[in-house]
């Protein structure tokens, strides 16, 4: 299966639309093997109410060479809990260089299924990263409106709205059955809860990465207008509320995820 059919299959077989982050900060663990098995239990306890999982490269870039080990191992697990990958690393750039970070997170040993990408400079630097992840089978959620506040200084004034058209027109390239998504898919803030009917609308075919469930305030039962009926389409991100729901307890990050999963049914009536 593709990245976005996984992703659905798994969306109505366990009944959840929660994308678990995963951010291992240095600073919460007492040494190296700390982090790397509370992370690694963290992935584990929380994959039955997860649709999928969101490591964020920042903080396994920042470990060095043991993060990328760490990252690989990751999305070996992931994989192994039959959970798709959706690598966080908002990359963006020209013409080889592009293509250089399309290869190495859309298919080499540590790539991801999918990957988050920056389109601010042109909407010809999308070119390889689709590319990438149409000829493995991944996706790309390429950031439209993102859930910080001074997200206004750049993503205002319509630009967004064009961004999600120029999307919505690289997915028409794709031969869709109905109920499928396209490959390129939209970072939309999840909150902004007065805008997801828009984007919903004027992305029909695009899955929609919500981010900003939990930590950054974002409330599921404001997230209905983001989703298709049977609730597909979409999924809400939280990182810090579950890994570290209650300090490194592992048990509370279960009961997190399992909460939030919840709480999105419960938004949607399912």
């Amino acid at each position: 299966m593709t990245f976005t059919q996984a992703l659905t299959d798994r969306t109505l077989r366990l009944n959840t639309r929660l994308c678990v982050g995963l951010d291992p900060r240095a600073g919460a663990y007492r040494d190296a093997a700390h982090l790397r098995a509370h992370t690694l239990e963290v992935l584990e306890a929380a994959a039955p109410s997860a649709a999928c999982v969101k490591p964020q490269l920042a903080f396994f870039e920042a470990l060095g060479l043991p993060g990328f080990a760490l990252l690989e191992e990751v999305c070996a697990a992931a994989r192994t809990l039959g959970l798709p990958v959706i690598l966080d690393g908002k990359r963006g750039d020209i013409g080889s260089t592009a293509a250089a970070y399309a290869q190495g997170w859309l298919g080499g040993p540590h790539a991801g299924d999918a990957l988050t990408v920056n389109p601010f400079l042109g909407f010809g630097t999308l070119t390889p990263f689709v590319e990438a992840a149409r000829a493995n089978g991944g996706a790309v959620f390429v950031l439209v409106k993102t859930s910080n506040p001074d997200q206004a200084d750049l993503q205002g004034q319509g630009v967004s709205e064009r961004i999600a058209v120029e999307l919505a027109r690289l997915g028409a390239e794709e031969r869709l059955e109905a109920g499928e998504y396209a490959s390129v898919g939209a970072v939309v803030g999840a909150t902004h809860t007065g805008d997801l009917a828009t984007f919903r609308a004027l992305m029909p075919r695009a899955p929609l990465l919500l981010p900003g469930l939990g930590a950054q305030g974002a409330k599921a039962g404001d997230l209905a207008a983001a989703f298709h009926p049977g609730g597909t389409g979409a999924v809400a991100s939280a990182s810090r509320a579950v890994q570290y729901a209650s300090g490194l307890d592992v048990g509370a990050a279960r009961d997190a995820a399992r909460t939030l999963r919840d709480e999105l049914n419960a938004a949607l009536g399912i």
